[in-house]
């Protein structure tokens, strides 16, 4: 997280990962760290997130125990040019989001595999609307079990949430307002139109 306090908001973190749903679980393994591209869901008090790992993963087989770990949820990012400012003497930098939540991560046991599919499907399918939601109730049952059986579930209780929210807070109006303007046209960063919203939200 940045070590600026001017970024640092972590009233907003659980929030904003309970609401993005996606990010890497991170372990210390024996040579070094785990990591695995995760979706999970976040339970209503924000204290725990469930998800889910192919049987293979090596986490899957390091958490035989209750595990320190670490999901890292990331937002949009944007490189941003000191032009863009208005302002003479400044140098290049980077705009993004990023939350860290730590804690411990856990085995379930693998009859809750089909609730967390269910809940994460009846999470995310209503914002394709209009199209009809899937649920598992499509699957063929002796195709549905096959594939269960590749996947099992894991919990993570949240022990942190910290979040950094970079969006030029420490500029001046003027000069956030000019980064606005040039972001609707950049190509450098991931979700750029995330970030702008976000500046643009917050002048």
């Amino acid at each position: 997280m940045h070590p600026n306090p001017i970024f640092r908001h972590d009233d907003k973190s659980i929030a904003f990962a309970r609401d993005r749903g996606f990010g890497v679980l991170s372990i210390n393994g024996d040579d070094g760290p785990l990591l695995a591209h995760v979706p999970f869901i976040m339970n209503d008090p924000g204290t725990a997130v469930y998800t889910h790992l192919v049987r293979s993963n090596p986490i899957w087989r390091a958490i035989a125990e209750p595990t320190k770990a670490v999901i890292a949820v990331s937002g949009g990012d944007a490189y941003i040019s000191p032009d863009w400012y208005g302002v003479d003497d400044q140098v290049p930098t980077w705009n993004y989001v990023a939350v860290h939540l730590r804690g411990q991560v856990e085995r379930v046991p693998e009859t809750d595999m089909f609730d967390i599919l269910n809940s994460t499907s009846a999470r995310f399918e209503p914002e394709l609307a209009p199209k009809t939601p899937w649920t598992t109730a499509k699957m063929t049952p002796g195709v549905m079990d096959r594939m269960m059986r590749q996947i099992v579930p894991v919990k993570m209780w949240i022990h942190e949430a910290w979040g950094t929210f970079k969006l030029s807070q420490n500029k001046p109006p003027d000069a956030r307002a000019g980064v606005v303007d040039a972001l609707a046209t950049s190509p450098i960063g991931q979700n750029t139109a995330q970030i702008r919203q976000m500046m643009a939200d917050d002048l």
